[in-house]
């Protein structure tokens, strides 16, 4: 069972549909006994990286996420998810969870598209992602040339050690972040079609052969 994370960001509910759509045994949960018997964790969101973190700390789910993280629990981040698992957002001046060094930034609206035009902020709409290492688990069987669903107004910019995949808006700026096992997406995955419903199945089954190996 994998389970969502449920800290009043959103988007909770998309997620499950994509999982049940895979059918995915999942829930969604703020209780820490749950998480802690889950094979994996999804932490997915919209909204602001301020409030955020303030329902993450209100509820001690931020310590619940961090003992996880320090136990091998796999963690998947999506989006807001991927954003608050740095150390700062500048987004409502925030400290972040701080589980993967580095912090967000603002998207320069001075910076060029493709044709010369300035660039929309936030960025939304389907684009790629191009992977530091071919061989990523987590995209394993994904064609190269898919693209995800994006809706983000800051990205992630990570130690360049976690960088693990690149997008281009303007500028190239980290999409993908993290290490094997503790991942996190700047896109939507629930919302980016077959290859994001791929990505998902990916990480479940990881998660299942991180708890068959234990």
């Amino acid at each position: 069972m994998l389970a969502i994370l449920d800290y009043k960001a959103g988007n909770q509910t998309s997620v499950r549909r994509a999982l049940d759509n895979l059918s995915i045994p999942c829930r969604i949960t703020a209780d820490a006994e749950a998480i802690a018997r889950a094979d994996g964790i999804i932490f997915p969101g919209v909204g602001a990286a301020g409030q955020a973190m303030g329902n993450l700390t209100s509820t001690g789910l931020n310590e619940v996420l961090a003992e996880q993280v320090a136990a091998g629990k796999p963690l998947l981040g999506i989006c807001v998810g991927c954003q608050i698992m740095l150390d700062y957002s500048p987004e409502n001046d925030t400290k972040t969870l701080g589980i993967v060094p580095g912090e967000c930034r603002l998207f320069n609206p001075g910076w060029l598209d493709e044709d010369g035009h300035p660039i929309r902020v936030p960025h939304m709409g389907w684009n790629k992602v191009a992977l530091n290492h071919p061989e990523e688990r987590l995209f394993r069987g994904i064609d190269p040339n898919s693209e995800f669903y994006f809706v983000h107004s800051y990205y992630p910019a990570p130690a360049e050690e976690y960088m693990l995949g690149m997008t281009t808006y303007g500028a190239e700026f980290c999409s993908f972040h993290g290490r094997e096992g503790l991942w996190a997406v700047q896109f939507h995955p629930e919302k980016s079609g077959r290859p994001g419903l791929a990505l998902l199945s990916n990480f479940a089954q990881y998660c299942k052969e991180v708890r068959d190996a234990q």
